[in-house]
């Protein structure tokens, strides 16, 4: 079981140029990085945005999401709602189960496919600092730059998600913020556009 606090906001369209370049420039350690892709598979469940259910690289992902949220600003051009998280992954090595072939076009999972450029930074102190994605830390935060596709429409999406002891989990997720968008300039990123995975299908199915 893992906690985490995170942040995302979510837009219709194609990554916008300006920000692209930003995040490649600023954020990632090595700008020439090839992005991950991936389909995630989810349970639609359009009236339970505290819960979140998937399909992910042969493993079933459940998240629930606690009651209380609070605002992370950064600047004029960031505003979003941070939301705390319980996940929990179960993985079937046999491959008898979690397949997406299993569910085939029922209509209650929704298939999203990703392209996504991640950093992780390591948080000691509320000092972020960028490492490799493959290093094993205590306390830190992930960010994210995403292409979503669902039902042939494209969205894109930033995220930060913070990990680690949960004494410090607020803490990591609000340093790294301040961190990546210390005199952020680009594409606004806006509270009204700021939500979970739940709660962007909803809005990008209906």
């Amino acid at each position: 079981m893992l906690t985490t606090y995170e942040v995302r906001w979510f837009y219709s369209g194609n990554i916008p140029e300006n920000l692209e370049f930003w995040f490649k420039q600023n954020c990632l350690l090595s700008p020439t990085k090839l992005p991950e892709k991936r389909e995630d598979v989810y349970l639609y469940t359009p009236e339970c945005d505290y819960l979140g259910i998937k399909l992910r690289q042969g493993g079933l992902e459940v998240k629930w999401r606690y009651p209380a949220k609070t605002l992370v600003n950064s600047g004029s051009l960031i505003e979003g709602n941070v939301e705390k998280w319980k996940k929990w992954r179960c993985s079937d090595f046999s491959g008898e189960s979690f397949s997406s072939e299993q569910i085939g076009d029922n209509p209650v999972w929704v298939k999203v496919n990703k392209v996504r450029y991640l950093q992780l930074y390591t948080v000691v102190c509320k000092s972020p600092k960028a490492v490799l994605t493959d290093i094993d830390i205590d306390n830190g935060c992930s960010l994210e730059l995403t292409n979503v596709e669902i039902n042939g429409n494209k969205w894109w999406s930033v995220g930060l998600e913070a990990f680690g002891e949960d004494c410090n989990l607020k803490d990591n997720l609000y340093a790294t913020a301040a961190f990546v968008f210390n005199n952020y300039d680009s594409f606004p990123l806006q509270v009204t556009n700021s939500y979970s995975y739940p709660s962007w299908l909803k809005l990008a199915v209906s």
